[in-house]
């Protein structure tokens, strides 16, 4: 069955690699409802595709990857309780996928962009990429498994820091905190992310899945992400979280109270 995909996602395959790409280039490549739909089904057709054995994920463009929700659009909805295809409570970016996922970061990976290269396996980065969770400057939380992740993969401290602070850290302190796999110049990016996947496809396919299958399993973050899920809803529902998306709208500092 022929995909219908939006223009923003953009699915190539080359033999048994998928290259996923997210196409908003002049939005930073943020998301959209339909663009996580498309990337949901996607990868729905990777995984289930048996002649795909590994995936690239990457972003159009040479400035971002990906800024997360589109603060204009999709955050709004999310606040107003539309759930993003999101709907049950356990189901986060890449959870349920088992093939390996090695993501290219082309520039900026921040708020759900940095949710969605969490859920991957293998990543590279150019030289010149940030990485950070700025939901609390605009009064919400980071919702789409980082609080479990994202102490799951790097120490305690530098991940408080991120999810905390809402500053952001260079492609070098990613590397050396253990977020990124390899740090190269922009040209190399995606010669580095085929290589890899080159290398995994020359291994047993059904011990590659069953590797990553275990080890995923092995997580049972399933009750974690509920938990993230219900007590993130007082946060989306409160006024501080419309007045964040408002001020970044109208490009003014945001006057919270708390409530």
């Amino acid at each position: 069955m022929e995909l219908n995909l939006p223009e923003s996602v953009v699915y190539e395959k080359r033999g048994p690699i998928a290259i996923i790409t997210m196409n908003r280039p002049d939005a930073m490549n943020s998301l959209t409802k339909e663009m996580l739909i498309g990337l949901e089904a996607a990868f729905d057709d990777f995984e289930s595709d048996p002649a795909l054995r590994v995936a690239i994920f990457t972003g159009a463009g040479d400035r971002s990857f990906c800024t997360g929700l589109d603060m204009k659009a999709a955050l709004p909805a999310l606040n107003d309780g539309d759930a993003l295809g999101y709907e049950d409570p356990a189901k986060r970016p890449f959870q349920r996928n088992f093939k390996p996922i090695i993501t290219a970061v082309n520039g900026m990976c921040v708020a759900g962009g940095l949710e969605f290269m969490l859920g991957t396996d293998i990543r590279i980065a150019v030289d010149t990429a940030k990485f950070g969770l700025a939901e609390v400057r605009w009064a919400v939380v980071p919702a789409g498994g980082s609080h479990i992740r994202l102490p799951q993969q790097i120490p305690w401290a530098i991940a408080m820091e991120l999810l905390l602070t809402g500053n952001t850290i260079d492609a070098q302190r990613a590397y050396e905190v253990g977020l990124i796999n390899k740090v190269v110049p922009a040209d190399k990016l995606m010669d580095e992310a085929l290589d890899y996947a080159k290398r995994i496809c020359e291994n047993g396919p059904l011990a590659v899945r069953t590797a990553k299958e275990i080890a995923l399993r092995a997580l049972n973050n399933e009750p974690a992400f509920v938990l993230e899920k219900t007590m993130s809803a007082r946060v989306f529902a409160s006024e501080d979280a419309q007045e964040g998306p408002r001020a970044f709208a109208e490009k003014r500092k945001p006057h919270y109270t708390g409530h």
